[in-house]
């Protein structure tokens, strides 16, 4: 079962604003829960995403809008960029950790650091500083009077120091805040992939989600670990595939390219990255039969965005990795806001067909 805290509201009461929304990680979470939720996302390819499913969207840059653009929303959510952050990227953002931590204390003392921002030192990023544009938000609400309820922020995981030091500023504003870090196999994601998560509350105790599914540790069986989770969900299972399959993904580093994010079809996913259209899929250990390519639905499959999910305009690869599995939010947002849903039904909407507007969410929309 999800632990989860006390409601704040029922669902229909809340809505959220999503920054840097990308193609509907958060927002497709939203809807399963019932949630209204408005998506800010400045790239074209992802925005064409959006609006093919339906998803309420301003294409923008996060930097031009504020609180005051959404009065309505009473939850803050977003997953900044990080590219510059991630073992894959330039390492921009690692470097400028101390800098960013810096800036966050400046804007704490009203300070005005926007410029200074698009170019931390000479090799930054100007992806870098976004990281910071919660918090410009959270500021804003705060000093207009108007906190948000709920604020549930996400990134890779060497971002943490940066969530921990919301974290001191957040307690300071009257929130209870709990941060780390997630593995999204242990909700049910059928792919190893680590998220650093904050999750903060005005009303009631902040927790992150209690893990539903069991770790994957390799070369060991599902069935082994904790019996009362339940297993990790292989790629198989998740693809509905009945075809035995190893798949050389580019994900990690060091070793003999080859045999870099080797998976076998009855394992999850390595981490889904912007390169899943390259991952080869061999019909044996041996790597010598021709490789295959996953289809276009499968990618967005492993990210446990619905079947049907209508993926549109270009770079569909660097959407679905840029993007949160939307199961793995679910579980996010259902313990920031305290709501509960039943695992079996999320099992069926992450399989069943994408509707922006579902009849019967997970959680009921007024109280029992």
């Amino acid at each position: 079962m999800t632990s989860v805290q006390p409601p704040l509201f029922t669902s229909a009461q809340i809505h959220m604003v999503d920054l840097f929304a990308g193609p509907g990680g958060l927002d497709v979470a939203a809807h399963w829960l019932g949630l209204g939720v408005d998506g800010i996302e400045w790239d074209k390819d992802a925005c064409a995403t959006r609006r093919a499913a339906g998803l309420n969207t301003e294409f923008a840059d996060v930097r031009k809008f504020g609180p005051d653009n959404y009065p309505h929303a009473n939850v803050l959510a977003g997953g900044p960029p990080c590219q510059t952050y991630t073992v894959a990227g330039g390492g921009a953002g690692r470097r400028a950790l101390d800098q960013v931590l810096g800036y966050l204390e400046r804007m704490v003392n009203n300070e005005d650091v926007t410029k200074e921002l698009a170019n931390l030192h000479g090799d930054a990023d100007p992806r870098t500083g976004l990281v910071l544009e919660p918090l410009r938000w959270l500021l804003r609400a705060d000093r207009n009077g108007s906190p948000y309820d709920a604020i549930v922020l996400e990134q890779v995981p060497a971002v943490l120091p940066v969530w921990e030091a919301y974290d001191k500023v957040l307690r300071g504003m009257g929130y209870d805040v709990d941060t780390g870090i997630l593995h999204t196999e242990e909700f049910g994601v059928p792919q190893t992939r680590r998220r650093a998560i904050l999750i903060a509350r005005r009303d009631g105790e902040a927790k992150l989600p209690t893990p539903t599914h069991r770790r994957y540790r390799k070369g060991k069986p599902q069935s082994e670990g904790d019996q009362a989770l339940l297993p990790w969900v292989s790629m198989a299972q998740a693809l509905n595939r009945d075809d035995k399959f190893v798949v050389v993904s580019n994900y990690g580093t060091g070793g003999v390219p080859e045999a870099r994010g080797r998976r076998r079809s009855d394992e999850p996913s390595a981490t889904v990255t912007g390169k899943i259209d390259r991952n080869k899929l061999y019909a044996d250990d041996t790597l010598k039969s021709t490789p295959q390519r996953f289809k276009k639905d499968e990618f967005g499959r492993l990210q446990t965005f619905p079947v049907d999910y209508p993926w549109s305009g270009k770079h569909i690869p660097q959407q679905v990795g840029n993007a949160i599995p939307p199961r793995l939010a679910t579980h996010i947002l259902a313990a920031a806001l305290g709501l509960k849903f039943d695992n079996a039904d999320l099992d069926h909407a992450v399989g069943a067909k994408w509707d922006p507007h579902p009849d019967k969410p997970l959680v009921p929309t007024t109280k029992a």
